[in-house]
């Protein structure tokens, strides 16, 4: 008999969503469980059938309901999305240690795999430590302008996540279990009368306590642990290495409070505060730490031996009680409790909540704490008590290497518009009549390079200058002062937004210059300068523009500070709504090959940082399959990439999920740096071909959203980007400027939007036509060109599979109803007619080049999940085009813009991935 590994998920999710639907009765009535449930089976009929009838019906059933009816159906089928993706989760850790269990061949993705692999191909332990030793691994939270859930409906989730995971763990008695369903019923309670939506927007410092939320569940535990599951797995291997120790090549950085493009909310201020607030995170996390490593290292003299450097640690200690002197562990610690409380006094103004036990000196360095602990360590595995070496103290000795005083190091980012006004005010108040914006691209390099010779600074401190230019000066003059106080770890990275010239680098290094981070006479530079490479035209422009750059004497200088490593950041999301999904994926890989040439010609290490968003349209995908399809030499053993949105609470927000994600990105980091030698580079006749279709979805994708009178109209009129505008989701707003521009929209809500009307456009829209035109122009041996390139290319496989998710998420029935409130019927017609022609072209040639006889016959897990969750999902989408139809027609209603608040909450959470 074939076991079901599946029922497992079926029955959470029966049960939860019985649970959910007798809260609903018991809380709003029978009426409204039963009308409810009602929808939910037309929506299941109209989905599985395209039933007319159940359409009709549908329809009628959402245009009777009252106000207060549509809350509570929107509130009812929201929550089953968030309730079905914690099944699910809980259905991944449940399979995974299944597997683990029983032993099974390491997945891919996982540590075992990754290490099994390169030691297949001649990789010795030794030579992976010494690799690792410069690696440098980096998920990176940025706060995102669509990101939906409020922190108190996460705490929620994570409450009924822990307890579905405690039915798993063991065997209940039958009055255990009865407490932990009663303890569900009373979460999934609690999670119904938890306002859902925040009455004001987002305020930055919200943004970053949302993300600081990820390092108290998540990371501040799992990623110790996981780089010390790393030493474990190379020690077995190889027992001459002993007790291993590796450096800190895994790090979670952050944009969130650092991210000023296009956030005037984002000040010297807010920056200052930020990293308070971080560093807050990091000492409560180590004094808590301390205080229980106190109570577990009980040794006493007599009993066992410590170390005279031991010793002499808690000698030092102003720990008074006479209870505590025959227990040196104890009274060190104590000793290092003290200090810390004092550090934390020192660096942010207040003491502890724990008080110490007497006063003491702060410490100077997170590496004077580390010596401290070291002197313990040391001395528990030199006097018999490894086991205590290895347990929470070496949890702690690790997190201390990864995380320092400051928790994250935070990126600093802004646009090169903004710099270049910026410097240009700058020259021409210390050099009157030097009208910089005026001057051409050598020029303006030559006075730049001429400014960065002289250790004068450009700014007085007694002009006054324009409000922007003042503000951009105050957050580099705080920038200096958190590396005065945090050290220079906390604030390691200044990226450039727009990067398209030479001379944005050179901006960018003045203002550096003016804070004293950049100090020329000393050649010394204490942050990296990171271009971020956006549109085609200029990722097109990358290569050439970082070749003239390591051509500049004075920028070489400043590579010799940096280690000669160069972080590059490449724009997923900019890239595809400027030339479409296949244009874009494809000139971020020919970016990356030229790249890869340039710097290996100046011998320069290349770090990459993937601008990725949670969305297929925005970069989004597995991140493993991501990382192996980058073209040879482009992961050196270094690699970052953004983590966004709902995708951050998806990831992280459960820590054996996270820990899960987090292990995923260093095996995919160490088989595609290591293994892509032995990768065949991809055929002539498959580049030849990727530019070809390439070309041909470029055409396709700006005819239709640039290039079609009135798509702009069809676009705000048949999605929620009005609406998104005024949710209460981010502190930034949704476009760039005023006005309904395409080109002015920031990406997240363009792709937000697609998504939230089931057409998913940006991840798909324009393969269709390419695939078209390269079998008509090649009708011979085009199809299995294309089939060949499926097999044996990576980076080509990827795209489909990404466009399969994409495709099979979207629908084309549910997406017509909300072309129907385009007004214009002659222009709905002609756009969503198009549309949906394109969207068949695109779904038939992914089938005929991929074999499928269905889309995601490739991924059953993801087919297995839609097929869970969607006809829960599509009544939402149901009612949102309604309450959409009602607001647009009756602005001044609260609950009807409540209605579609949540019904977008739903949406997303049902979808995952969505922007």
């Amino acid at each position: 008999m074939t076991h079901d590994k599946d029922a497992p998920l079926r029955e959470d999710i029966r049960m939860l969503g019985r649970m959910l639907g007798d809260t609903v009765r018991e809380q709003q009535g029978a009426p409204v469980f039963d009308l409810i449930e009602r929808i939910r089976q037309t929506s299941v009929r109209f989905r599985r059938d395209d039933d007319r009838h159940a359409r009709t019906e549908l329809e009628g059933l959402l245009d009777g309901l009252s106000r207060e009816q549509t809350i509570q159906v929107v509130r009812a089928f929201s929550y089953f999305s968030h309730l079905a993706n914690i099944a699910e989760d809980q259905h991944h850790i449940r399979r995974s240690r299944a597997h683990l269990i029983a032993g099974s061949t390491p997945r891919a993705g996982s540590l075992e795999h990754a290490l099994r692999a390169l030691h297949d191909h001649g990789y010795g332990p030794a030579e992976l430590v010494a690799y690792l030793e410069t690696a440098a691994v980096s998920p990176v939270l940025t706060a995102h302008p669509t990101e939906v859930q409020r922190k108190s409906i996460l705490n929620c989730q994570a409450e009924i996540a822990r307890l579905l995971d405690q039915r798993d763990r063991m065997p209940l008695t039958p009055e255990e279990e009865e407490q932990t369903d009663e303890a569900l019923r009373a979460a999934i309670l609690t999670l119904w009368q938890t306002r859902m939506l925040r009455p004001a927007r987002l305020a930055v410092l919200d943004e970053v306590a949302n993300g600081l939320s990820y390092f108290d569940t998540t990371f501040l535990r799992q990623l110790p642990g996981l780089v010390a599951r790393v030493e474990d797995l190379l020690a077995r291997l190889d027992p001459a290495l002993g007790s291993l120790e590796l450096p800190p090549f895994l790090r979670v950085g952050s944009w969130i409070g650092g991210d000023r493009d296009g956030n005037p909310y984002v000040t010297a201020e807010i920056l200052d505060r930020t990293l308070s607030l971080q560093a807050s995170v990091a000492l409560g996390y180590y004094l808590d730490e301390l205080h229980a490593l106190g109570a577990r290292l009980s040794l006493a003299n007599g009993l066992v031996s410590a170390s005279e450097a031991l010793l002499e640690l808690a000698a030092r200690s102003t720990d008074p009680s006479p209870q505590r002197n025959d227990e040196p562990y104890r009274r060190a610690i104590a000793g290092m409790y003290a200090r810390l409380a004092a550090t934390h006094l020192e660096l942010l103004g207040f003491a502890p909540a724990r008080h110490p036990v007497a006063p003491a000196a702060p410490y100077a360095s997170p590496a004077e704490l580390q010596r401290d602990l070291d002197t313990i360590h040391e001395s528990l595995r030199a006097h018999g008590s490894t086991a205590l070496a290895r347990g929470r103290l070496r949890q702690l000795r690790h997190a201390l290497r990864v995380f320092g005083f400051h928790l994250a190091p935070l990126d600093l980012r802004q646009n090169s518009d903004v710099f270049e006004r910026v410097v240009a005010e700058l020259l021409i108040v210390a050099r009157p009549g030097c009208d910089y914006r005026a001057l051409d691209e050598e020029a303006r390099i030559a006075l730049l390079l001429d400014e960065l010779a002289t250790p004068r600074p450009l700014a007085s401190v007694h002009l006054r200058y324009c409000d922007e230019t003042e503000s951009e000066l105050a957050i580099f003059r705080a920038a200096r002062a958190a590396h005065r106080r945090f050290g220079v770890e906390a604030l390691p990275n200044f990226i450039i937004s727009k990067a398209g010239s030479v001379s944005d680098l050179l901006e960018l290094a003045i203002l550096l210059k003016e804070a004293g981070i950049l100090r020329p006479h000393e050649q010394t530079l204490d942050a990296n300068i990171i271009p971020l490479f956006e549109t085609i035209e200029d990722l097109e422009s990358a290569p050439r523009i970082m070749d003239r750059v390591f051509g500049l004497p004075v920028y070489q200088g400043l590579l010799g500070t940096r280690g000669r490593c160069q972080e590059v950041m490449l724009g997923y999301s900019d890239s595809n709504k400027d030339g479409g999904f296949l244009t874009s994926g494809w000139s971020l890989y020919k970016a990356e090959i030229g790249l890869v040439e340039v710097f290996n010609r100046h011998k320069v290490r290349l770090r990459l940082f993937h601008g990725r968003g949670g969305s297929v349209g925005r970069g989004g995908g597995p991140s493993y399959q991501a990382i192996l399809a980058q073209p040879g030499g482009a992961v050196q053993g270094q690699i970052r990439m953004t983590e966004q949105g709902e995708v951050i609470a998806a990831k992280y927000g459960n820590p054996e999920v996270g820990r899960r994600n987090l292990e995923v990105l260093v095996a995919a980091t160490l088989e595609a740096s290591l293994l892509a030698g032995d990768a065949p580079a991809p055929r002539t006749e498959f580049l030849d071909a990727m530019q070809t279709l390439s070309d041909a979805a470029f055409a396709a994708y700006r005819g239709l959203v640039y290039e079609t009178d009135g798509f702009e109209r069809y676009f705000w009129e048949s999605t929620v980007i009005s609406e998104i505008a005024e949710l209460n989701i981010g502190s930034r707003p949704a476009s760039r400027k005023k006005g309904t521009r395409i080109e002015d929209l920031r990406a997240i809500p363009w792709v937000f939007s697609w998504s939230q009307c089931r057409l998913m456009l940006p991840g798909w829209f324009g393969f269709g036509s390419a695939v078209r035109s390269f079998l008509a122009s090649h009708p011979q041996d085009g199809l299995e060109r294309l089939r060949t390139m499926h097999r044996e290319w990576s980076f080509f496989a990827t795209l489909l599979s990404n466009m399969d998710m994409v495709l099979a998420k979207s629908d084309l029935a549910i997406a017509s109803r909300y072309a129907g409130l385009v007004k214009d019927e002659t222009l709905r017609e002609a756009i969503f007619g198009r549309i949906c022609d394109e969207w068949h072209a695109t779904a038939d040639a992914l089938l005929a080049i991929t074999g499928q006889d269905e889309l995601l016959d490739g991924n059953p897990l993801l087919k297995r999940s839609i097929r869970n969750r969607f006809p829960y999902l599509d009544p939402l989408n149901h009612v949102q085009v309604e309450l959409l139809r009602r607001h647009r027609e009756q602005h001044d209603d609260e609950r009807i813009r409540l209605g579609i608040h949540i019904s977008i909450n739903g949406i997303a959470a049902g979808l995952r991935n969505s922007g």
